[in-house]
């Protein structure tokens, strides 16, 4: 399997409870079987209350070559002299305001 992204759609609050039934019906029969979709509700009093839908799809032909152009194997391999300074300071003590001595576990 492919890199999968997350996306959402909205409901917004202003809609009759019966289309909100279809609406909602016909978005879990679109989404494929490992979608995992997820409802929550969104926003505030102030600027109003929406219903968000988030599902996992695969990654589309667009978003694929622009991920196979600009993909991690690109990158530089990250440099030994760097790695090795990035370990010696996840060891270093440090305090925080409040004074206590936190020391950074890897």
């Amino acid at each position: 399997m492919g890199r999968r992204v997350k996306d959402f759609i909205e409901i917004s609050e202003y809609t009759s409870l019966d289309q909100l039934i279809n609406s909602l019906t016909a978005i879990r029969d679109s989404l494929p079987t490992e979608a995992e979709p997820e409802l929550r509700m969104k926003g505030d009093d102030v600027f109003g209350r929406r219903l968000s839908i988030s599902y996992l799809r695969d990654l589309n032909a667009e978003e694929a070559a622009c991920e196979a152009r600009y993909g991690a194997a690109d990158l530089p391999a990250p440099d030994a002299e760097i790695e090795k300074l990035r370990h010696q300071l996840d060891g270093v003590d440090f305090e925080r305001e409040d004074r206590r001595r936190i020391r950074r576990v890897a």
